[in-house]
């Protein structure tokens, strides 16, 4: 396994750059990228046919810099300076425990002054070079892919407020013995919390700006798919604990790599398991027995599905038909995967379920409807 992106580099190099960067979030941010991707494609082509338009605003041009605006960005300096100073002269401590070091209240106050000063000093040079005697209204088109940018960054916010919402119900005894713990913890997301809250936040972008809501989820269904698969990669390198069930039966194929039939794990990043003997420092445990690579098997079959409804996609004319059908093979993939996964389990009506399952359940109906709803209400969407 590869907690940080330095044992990456030094397994493929034997070199060891010491980085202050987790394997998980780099592949967190290729989600984003991966998605901004396959949603900026089809906001593109729904445009080029006609089905979504672009729109004016009117903006208002060679103004100078705010006082409100100054004092913005000089916070916005300040924190970027007190962090990032405390972090170079405190490298080792950073590379060692990245999380910690940004999560604490610790940092460099000259630091912080000097980048306060530099951010504030720089919105003020730039406002000055279009400032006009007599500011003046203008506008503007706006073409939908353009507010891409603007979604990614509310989609993270509220995705990964909705991902600690839902883990913290899933380990509500865990949560409640460590509360502070949890919550400034950067690991411990729920991926249908984050689906959920994201999405929300995507959805009221869309509707502000013109573009009706089953459109854009047709446009985000593929989209969501490569993203959830492209993060799961980072899952499976890092061992964050999104792994299955022991699994001690023999190979049904010789030609099955050890690695993707049962694996233990070594290095994982959570530290669980038993020692790995001559490892000393930190990520020095591996799981006692072999499990299921269930985060190696999402991005299998996420590659896959991507690629399905990535291939049907100019051929769904109905409004709310791929998004029903991304609902519908989402739900279908994770909980097959929740049948091998380990997971904390609900129990009511003397029922056991996992939180996935749950969900999954709704999406797998919730989707059989919006397809069914999108064929009979087609042209009266459109």
């Amino acid at each position: 396994m590869f907690p940080t992106v330095s044992h990456f580099i030094e397994y493929l190099f034997g070199v060891n750059i010491p980085m202050p960067f987790n394997t998980f979030g780099v592949f967190v941010a290729f989600a984003f990228i991966a998605g901004y991707w396959a949603f900026s494609e089809e906001l593109k082509r729904k445009e080029g046919l006609g089905i979504l338009h672009p729109f004016t605003k009117t903006v208002v041009v060679g103004e100078p810099a705010t006082p409100l605006e100054l004092f913005l960005n000089a916070l916005f300096g300040f924190l970027i300076g007190y962090k990032l100073v405390f972090a170079l002269l405190n490298y080792s401590r950073f590379v060692n425990d990245a999380q910690t070091v940004l999560l604490s209240l610790k940092g460099n106050i000259l630091g912080g002054i000097a980048f306060a000063a530099l951010f504030a000093y720089w919105d003020y040079k730039e406002k000055a070079k279009f400032k006009l005697d007599k500011p003046k209204s203008t506008t503007v088109t706006i073409h939908p892919y353009q507010l891409m940018s603007n979604m990614v960054v509310w989609a993270a916010i509220w995705g990964f407020l909705g991902a600690k919402f839902f883990d913290n119900l899933e380990y509500w005894d865990d949560f409640v013995a460590h509360p502070v713990e949890r919550l400034l913890s950067f690991s411990g997301l729920t991926f249908y919390g984050g689906l959920i809250c994201g999405g929300a936040a995507v959805l009221l972008i869309a509707k502000r700006n013109g573009i009706k809501p089953l459109h854009m989820l047709d446009v985000g269904g593929p989209g969501m798919m490569l993203a959830y698969g492209v993060g799961r990669i980072g899952c499976h390198m890092a061992g964050d604990g999104d792994w299955g069930i022991a699994n001690l039966h023999p190979k049904p194929f010789t030609w099955v790599p050890d690695w993707l039939w049962s694996y233990k794990y070594p290095h994982n990043v959570i530290g669980e398991g038993v020692p790995i003997d001559g490892c000393v420092g930190r990520f020095c445990h591996q799981l006692a027995e072999g499990v299921y690579p269930t985060p190696l098997y999402e991005v299998i079959m996420c590659l896959l599905l991507f690629a399905f409804l990535w291939s049907i996609r100019k051929k769904i004319k109905s409004p709310g038909l791929m998004f029903g059908i991304y609902m519908i093979l989402a739900g279908v993939e994770r909980f097959l995967i929740e049948l091998i996964r380990v997971n904390s389990k609900y129990h009511a009506f003397g029922l056991a379920f996992t939180q996935a399952e749950m969900i999954s359940t709704f999406l797998v109906f919730g989707g059989i409807g919006l397809c069914i709803y999108a064929l009979r209400n087609g042209n009266k969407l459109s």
